[in-house]
């Protein structure tokens, strides 16, 4: 007999967490065991070729519950890329997403359960604050504010990963077809009714993160070109100013004579070609990636353990 429950999917990307999954899956357990009598539950680690023993891990895992399944890829295609094979095989009513270290604690999932069930189709962490550095925490809300500002579309600012969303909004997300899945982008350009909860991001339960400055950069600058086209639209925005610059250096240059206004001259419009080509570059790059169409991940069937078949070609 069919259960009339609503069910959850709820996904953790995973590479080499070991040392977390264990510690995830018990508090995931104790914190959705008072709600099983109104919904189903499965657990999707969508693992990015891991070289510990993840894989081993959350196959045990599977063998005392059923409703635990991996989706093994076939090499590292990235956090982002995994969380996508995670919404193309959940199968829930609702899906939350959730990091394996529980720096976003398991515990907030009955508070986003209870919002879903008020109407809200997006529901999602705002992270107030984490154990991190001062400059760390300062660059990225300088990020975050540059985002918000250039972004042609609705971003929410300091919304986390850590969220629960509709499948209508997971087949909204999974529509589009960039080469850079970016989840809060993508939730915010869908629109949909949303709720944010705030928390306080904790510390990493155990293992080593994956996650460095130069990680963090990458992100942002992806991030940056999948939701504006700001950058590229600051070089019609600065060439008015380029051009009034030059008017003023060839008259200082004629008036007071001397070649250094030639040469402030010279070097101010190599600035501005310099900056354009590489903007133009980046730009360039990303729809040449998009137009390949090239799948943003590819499953390894043999190494994955799954409930039902994986839809598509990949």
């Amino acid at each position: 007999m069919t259960s009339s429950r609503k069910l959850v999917s709820i996904i953790s990307a995973v590479y080499n967490e070991q040392y977390t999954i264990p510690i995830l899956y018990e508090r995931l357990q104790q914190t959705i065991a008072p709600h099983r009598d109104q919904f189903d539950f499965e657990l999707i680690f969508t693992n990015n070729a891991s070289t510990d023993a993840t894989a081993k891990i959350v196959a045990g895992l599977r063998e005392k519950d059923p409703s635990v399944q991996l989706i093994t890829l076939s090499r590292n295609f990235g956090y982002q890329a995994s969380l996508q094979s995670g919404f193309t095989y959940a199968a829930g009513d609702a899906t939350i997403v959730i990091d394996a270290d529980c720096e976003d604690p398991p515990e907030m999932i009955p508070e986003f359960l209870k919002r879903w069930q008020e109407g809200y189709d997006v529901v999602y962490g705002i992270r107030q604050d984490r154990p991190e550095p001062w400059v760390i925490k300062k660059l990225r809300a300088l990020f975050y504010y540059v985002l918000s500002a250039s972004a042609d579309m609705d971003i929410i600012l300091f919304m986390a990963e850590f969220a629960l969303i509709t499948v209508d909004v997971r087949r909204a997300i999974l529509l589009n077809h960039t080469s850079f899945p970016f989840l809060r982008a993508e939730i915010g350009y869908a629109g949909f009714a949303r709720f944010g909860i705030q928390y306080r991001r904790q510390k990493r339960v155990a293992g080593k993160t994956h996650y460095n400055l130069f990680g963090m950069t990458i992100f942002a600058v992806a991030g940056i070109l999948t939701a504006s086209t700001f950058l590229i639209r600051a070089a019609a925005y600065c060439l008015p100013l380029l051009v009034l610059g030059n008017v003023a250096l060839m008259v200082l240059d004629f008036v007071r004579g001397g070649s250094v206004w030639f040469r402030l001259c010279v070097i101010a419009d190599l600035i501005y070609i310099i900056g354009l080509l590489s903007v133009f570059g980046l730009y360039l790059a990303r729809i040449y990636k998009d137009g390949m169409q090239r799948p943003n991940f590819i499953v390894n069937r043999n190494a994955s353990l799954l409930n039902r078949e994986f839809p598509g070609s990949v």
